[in-house]
C-alpha cells in the first residue's frame, strides 16, 4: 500500500477514534447527572429504556474503539490492508467502506457463509 494511502487511513481512523471518545465522555457526564424524581412510573420506565438504549450504543462504540486501535497498530507495524486469513491485499474499496476490516471480501464472505451454515 502506498504511503499516501496509509496516511489517509491513519488520519481517518484517528478522527473516528477522537469522535467516539468525545461521545463516550459526553455519555458518562450525562449519566452522572442527578436524576429527576418521576412520580409517574411510565416516565421513569421511559427514562430507563432510553438509558439502556444509550448504553447498548456505547458498548458497540467501545468495541469499535478497540478495532480502530488495532487498525492503527496494523498501520504502524505494516500489516494494514493485508487479509489475516489469506495474506492477500484487501481492496481499497473495502478498506474505504470499513477501514477496521481484517479480511478481504472473499474470505469474509466465506466466513459468513460458514457461520450461516453452522447456525452461528
Amino acid at each position: 500500500m502506498k504511503k499516501k494511502d496509509l496516511e489517509y487511513f491513519e488520519k481517518l481512523l484517528r478522527s473516528q477514534l477522537e469522535e467516539l471518545l468525545m461521545q463516550a465522555d459526553d455519555t458518562v457526564s450525562d449519566m452522572t447527572e442527578p436524576n429527576e424524581n418521576f412520580p409517574d412510573p411510565t416516565d421513569r420506565a421511559s427514562l430507563e429504556a432510553d438509558r439502556n438504549f444509550m448504553l447498548r450504543i456505547r458498548d458497540r462504540e467501545s468495541k469499535l474503539i478497540k478495532k480502530i486501535r488495532k487498525a492503527l497498530d496494523r498501520i504502524e507495524n505494516g500489516t494494514f490492508g493485508i487479509c489475516e486469513t489469506c495474506g492477500e491485499a484487501i481492496s481499497m474499496k473495502r478498506l474505504k467502506a470499513r477501514p477496521v476490516t481484517t479480511q478481504c471480501i472473499d474470505c469474509k464472505t466465506r466466513e459468513e457463509a460458514l457461520e450461516k451454515a453452522l447456525g452461528l
